[in-house]
């Protein structure tokens, strides 16, 4: 189901349209925001500087920290009468970052949102039921504009309460279901331990997000549920969830809404852009808000694209899975890892139950990496829980092996007991940072 023609549409309108938006959203920035203004002074640089998209390399990048530092209100680009909404980070890491918008942007949004959850198999007229967080953070409230903007029935349950989760997915028969990939699977564990098949629901299509989840990931919680299970990606600073969405036909590749975004991915060490399908940082440009533009907003988030033309017809721009932050990349002795990486390799090995959490610690004056894994319910019972048994040691040495093979770090493995990892009723804290302790070698 296409439902919108950008979705088809041929290259050379696509840029037609991203450009006409483009010298639009900057000449609104430089008359109505001053940070950007400024920015483009520096730079000596005016709005009539873009004359084709490749000169969007003229136009400075936007950081979080320049979110921050204009706290709460210093980007806007419209008077404070004419926001209607204001979502915001949950500043765990210093000022939350601030994002607002007027009634058009979040009609707009609706209609992203909308058309993703399309992407992703659901119709109008069927039941979704929506396990994001409602508040502050964008993923509630914006599924639940989209789904209400397509015309399904929408189920705002949010996150948390698993055991009226499961009752309402078997007495409301949602077709569609959104949340974290890692809260899901916590709500598959628990239909299992009453007894309940996760399979037997009326489920068909899954909407997940807001962190990064591997392909084993997908692959178990397709399992458990027999769905077919769809990447959304969006971040506050640029709009939301919807950004782009993958499709349920090729599950290869996020489908961006490049009429309302423009996309680049550069190195984040030299800000070169790099070739498609090379990994890179990914760079969004707003070309539709009114109330919040952002001008090369760099994400963080680690990722590639591809122009090909997507099995299901569409032609939009694709971007890979995220494949991690450049600020949750762990550096043991030299080496990067990605936590996506070790839960790739983790999920792989069958004893092992998908939950994980990766401690950085000091020994001595050396990093090291702690990994806590859980044994699954069949292999608790076959060893009684001893942890001498020679099945747990071999366990142990053989997640060991692989995680200094795939990955190239050797790590400290501790093997827990089924259930012993919190689960999340959110985003799922993957690293924990312990280096402040000091480790005896």
């Amino acid at each position: 189901m296409i439902l919108h023609e950008i979705e088809t549409e041929n290259r050379e309108n696509i840029e037609r349209i991203q450009l006409s938006r483009l010298k639009e959203t900057v000449k609104k920035v430089y008359n109505n925001v001053p940070f950007y203004k400024q920015k483009f002074s520096e730079k000596n640089i005016t709005p009539d500087a873009i004359k084709g998209l490749e000169d969007i390399s003229k136009l400075p990048f936007t950081k979080k920290q320049d979110l921050r530092d204009h706290y709460p209100f210093g980007l806007f680009a419209v008077d404070r009468k004419e926001i209607v909404r204001i979502h915001g980070s949950s500043g765990t890491s210093g000022k939350p970052t601030v994002v607002a918008y007027t009634r058009k942007d979040i009609q707009s949004w609706s209609e992203i949102v909308a058309r993703a959850i399309t992407i992703a198999g659901g119709k109008p007229g069927e039941v979704l039921h929506n396990a994001y967080g409602y508040g502050l953070f964008t993923g509630g409230l914006g599924l639940h504009y989209g789904s209400e903007h397509l015309g399904m029935s929408t189920v705002p349950i949010s996150g948390g309460n698993t055991e009226r989760q499961i009752t309402l997915i078997e007495d409301f028969e949602p077709t569609v279901i959104c949340g974290t990939p890692s809260y899901i699977l916590n709500v598959a564990e628990h239909m299992e331990e009453l007894g309940k098949d996760p399979r037997k629901t009326s489920l068909k299509y899954g909407i997940f997000g807001a962190e990064p989840w591997s392909e084993e990931m997908r692959r178990t919680i397709e399992e458990k549920f027999d769905i077919k299970a769809c990447d959304i990606y969006g971040l506050s600073e640029v709009m939301g969830p919807g950004i782009s969405m993958e499709c349920h036909h090729a599950q290869d590749g996020l489908h961006v809404a490049e009429d309302h975004f423009y996309v680049e991915v550069i190195d984040p060490n030299t800000l070169e852009p790099v070739a498609d399908g090379q990994d890179g940082e990914l760079v969004f440009t707003s070309l539709t808000k009114e109330a919040f533009p952002v001008i090369r907003y760099r994400t963080g988030d680690i990722a590639s694209v591809t122009r090909e033309k997507c099995k299901c017809g569409r032609t939009t721009l694709r971007m890979s899975r995220v494949k991690g932050r450049i600020d949750d990349m762990i550096i043991i002795r030299g080496v990067n890892v990605f936590p996506s990486e070790i839960e790739h390799y983790l999920l792989q090995v069958n004893e092992l139950a998908p939950f994980y959490q990766v401690h950085l610690l000091k020994k001595g004056i050396m990093d090291a990496i702690e990994l806590n894994v859980e044994i699954t319910d069949a292999v608790y019972k076959q060893v009684e829980w001893n942890m001498n048994h020679e099945s747990i040691q071999l366990l142990k040495k053989k997640v060991q092996h692989i995680m200094k093979n795939s990955c190239l770090v050797s790590m400290d493995v501790k093997i827990h007991e089924p259930k012993s990892i919190k689960r999340s009723e959110g985003k799922a804290v993957r690293v924990i940072d312990r280096r402040s302790i000091s480790v005896g070698v």
